[in-house]
């Protein structure tokens, strides 16, 4: 059971970098530090840091958000993040 259990982890660590490193090209593409993009879109500028680095889960709310602070729907960035990922990645394997 651990190593199922680590196995998720390990994928939703690299889920969270994907979407931390996505969002951070996407502000330095609008020419935007992180002060100011968090300010502009009422994001905590704490709450983005982390999201970026890939240490914080994002809430739904909070992606729907950040998505349009660039001029996308919440489905044109998931689709970007899956993009990102390794082909055919799941987070959860079928058994």
């Amino acid at each position: 059971m651990k190593s199922y259990k680590k196995t998720i982890s390990d994928k939703k660590a690299l889920v969270l970098k994907t979407v931390g490193e996505i969002i951070k090209e996407q502000r330095q593409a609008k020419n935007k530090g992180i002060l100011l993009h968090a300010y502009e879109y009422d994001i905590p500028s704490s709450s983005l840091s982390l999201i970026e680095k890939g240490k914080r889960d994002i809430q739904l709310t909070t992606l729907w958000k950040i998505a349009n602070s660039f001029d996308m729907t919440l489905g044109e960035f998931i689709s970007l993040v899956e993009k990102n990922l390794p082909k055919d990645f799941q987070i959860i394997e079928d058994k």
